[in-house]
């Protein structure tokens, strides 16, 4: 595999429905709502959004992602990645109990100038990166998720 490219599996384990959580992720510009790392995010097309993260590091990395799959009821979504990433990402949801199994993938090469001269001595800083980045967006899904439920559930005694 080239110095610069990346190949990423994460697995989660959620406490809301897979449908609940599908239309989270499906959601491009929504992850500002609960991905502390994406720092700015802006539709640019019905599928398609340019989004600008930051973790630990002193580096943004700023791409595009076009969804090419999104698939409800099969609970997929993929997308291709242009920009600082180049590459393709996706999500795959599973039932599990009365949550859901969460696994993403994510293989892409790194463009950004400064990243491709770090290279090799940077990799294990930019995987550690990443893997800081995917628990804070577990843990920021898991609360959006409960925020969602919450006002769902108080909407409903209000209603009642």
């Amino acid at each position: 595999m080239p110095v610069n490219s990346y190949r990423f599996r994460s697995v989660w384990s959620v406490a809301a429905p897979p449908g609940e959580v599908y239309d989270v992720l499906a959601d491009l510009r929504g992850y500002l709502d609960w991905w502390p790392e994406v720092r700015e995010g802006r539709q640019i097309g019905e599928q398609a959004a340019e989004l600008r993260c930051r973790s630990l590091l002193p580096y943004d990395l700023v791409f595009e992602v076009h969804h090419n799959t999104s698939d409800r009821e099969r609970l997929l979504l993929r997308a291709d990645l242009v920009g600082d990433l180049d590459g393709t990402v996706g999500w795959t949801l599973l039932p599990e109990g009365e949550g859901t199994r969460v696994v993403y993938d994510q293989e892409v090469v790194v463009r950004k100038p400064l990243l491709r001269l770090l290279g090799l001595p940077a990799r294990p800083l930019l995987k550690a990166n990443h893997e800081l980045m995917m628990r804070h967006g577990r843990r920021g899904l898991e609360t959006y998720l409960a925020g969602l439920r919450a006002a769902r559930q108080s909407r409903v005694r209000e209603a009642g």
